[in-house]
């Protein structure tokens, strides 16, 4: 992975708020690149400049830092059928007490978890979402990039505390 800078140019001042400072970028990134929207929003977002971007045959993939998470994401093309994939890890697996924990997450799912949603990959929870291209706004991929992050770092720590490793 290689490392990513914002453009000077798409660097909004301190004193907007991060929606305001958000939707300022998104409005000079162009809708017909998702590759640009997503380096804008993540630019906006990580922290530390800890942004990394892979590219292969695949897709991009990029990581970045966001609080207390690491957040990863995908794009598996450029055509309206490739996807948009977005996720953090908020716990290891095994955990203690996984009957409760699951029903926690089921009922997080449903009340406070928004396009995204609470699953098990490579042996840990993660928050994600994931959508295809098709018809994609820069605002949806804002919103999507924005909801994991903020639910992963509102949540990885109470998780961590009360399941925490088996």
């Amino acid at each position: 992975m290689t490392s990513f800078q914002a453009d000077p140019e798409t660097v909004a001042t301190q004193s907007l708020s991060t929606n305001e400072m958000i939707n300022e970028l998104l409005d000079e990134a162009t809708s017909d690149d998702p590759v640009a929207v997503i380096q804008t929003v993540i630019s906006s977002l990580e922290e530390d400049d800890t942004a990394m971007v892979s590219q292969t045959q695949e897709g991009h993939l990029w990581k970045f830092k966001y609080g207390s998470v690491e957040v990863f994401v995908q794009l598996t093309g450029l055509s309206d059928e490739d996807t948009l994939t977005v996720w953090s890890a908020v716990l290891q697996l095994p955990a203690k007490n996984e009957a409760q924990l699951m029903r926690r997450l089921m009922e997080m799912n449903w009340s406070s978890t928004f396009e995204a949603c609470f699953g098990i990959f490579d042996e840990q929870i993660v928050i994600l979402a994931s959508r295809t291209l098709a018809g994609v706004s820069p605002g949806e991929i804002s919103r999507l990039i924005t909801i994991v992050a903020t639910i992963a770092d509102d949540n990885d720590e109470a998780l961590q505390s009360e399941f925490g490793t088996a």
